[in-house]
């Protein structure tokens, strides 16, 4: 393009990141943070060549089909991509991208802060000490779960999932998964395949869910699936809330059939099942996966490196459409 493009910040990125954007870009930020959707996003969208849009900016096919015809790429600044209808996208000629590989270990991070907590009863024992109930050490007071020589089951062994079994093989875990398709042995390093979810869930004394959002896994832990597990397992979600069953987890926590969940993700967030916030099993983080200063940057740099792509005449690396 011979004039610089203009670029719409859909939501207050980090400064480092909208620095950039401004320095290479007509860039509009939206210092606000509000969040654009439907009717008000189509709005804000008009005089723009390109967005960089966050997962709580919303593309329907309604949506897409109504954006100004001028808007010819869309940079989302996440890895899952199911706030953005694909098929409508290509229909339209809009090019969509995301942003892979940046945020792994930062989530992976957080998964095994969630196992670890879930385990040990952190939320139950930092209440304890906060509130001013702690009276002194006992021989049974809040005992746990250890983690050594335990079974690991990992759904959906992608980037984070890799980078959770690196780092409960440390712990002495034993990992097994279950993925759309096996891994080479030397990406396996000697984890074992299930080749069922019901396989999996048999064998994992801690599940920890990576899997993409999709309508096959859609509330996939649920009564049912639940009760593959082994007694007293921890049930660890850093992926997408909507693929737990909120009634099915709250039951098995309340029942004591599930020991304990670690979830930093849950389904219609931030409006989480206020169930969980009364139960002392539920060790619960507001969404904080990627939540580190050089990941949310790096994510915004990845989003900005598809934009450069694009404007200048190349094919973004992390093109979807």
């Amino acid at each position: 393009m011979t004039e610089t493009p203009a670029i719409l910040l859909t939501r207050c990125y980090p400064e480092a990141v909208i620095e950039r954007a401004e320095r290479d870009y007509g860039a509009t930020v939206n210092r606000d943070d509000t969040i654009w959707k439907g009717d008000d996003l189509i709005a804000a969208a008009e005089g723009f060549d390109g967005m960089l849009i966050s997962s709580s900016n919303t593309l329907t096919a309604d949506v897409i089909s109504r954006l100004p015809e001028r808007m010819k790429i869309v940079a989302s600044y996440s890895v899952g991509y199911e706030h953005v209808d694909l098929e409508a996208a290509k229909a339209r000629g809009l090019l969509i991208t995301n942003t892979p590989d940046v945020l792994t270990d930062a989530t992976a991070d957080t998964a095994l802060l969630l196992l670890l907590a879930a385990a040990r009863r952190a939320r139950e024992s930092m209440a304890m000490v906060v509130e001013g109930r702690w009276v002194g050490w006992t021989p049974t007071q809040l005992l746990g779960v250890e983690t050594g020589g335990r079974r690991l089951g990992i759904l959906g062994m992608g980037r984070i999932g890799l980078a959770m079994a690196h780092r409960a093989r440390a712990l002495g875990m034993e990992i097994h998964y279950h993925n759309r398709s096996r891994l080479a042995p030397d990406l396996e390093q000697g984890a074992r395949y299930h080749d069922s979810v019901e396989g999996l869930f048999a064998v994992s004394d801690f599940l920890s869910i990576h899997c993409e959002m999709t309508p096959q896994t859609e509330k996939l832990l649920n009564a049912e699936t639940i009760e593959f597990l082994p007694d007293n397992a921890i049930v660890i979600n850093t992926a997408r809330g909507g693929i737990i069953d909120d009634d099915a987890l709250i039951g098995a926590l309340r029942s004591g059939r599930v020991f304990a969940a670690g979830l930093d993700v849950f389904d219609g967030e931030p409006k989480l099942d206020p169930r969980y916030r009364e139960l002392d099993n539920a060790f619960v983080l507001p969404h904080i996966g990627s939540a580190t200063v050089d990941t949310r940057n790096a994510m915004g740099f990845r989003a900005l490196d598809n934009l450069d792509a694009f404007f200048r005449g190349d094919d973004p690396p992390d093109r979807l459409t």
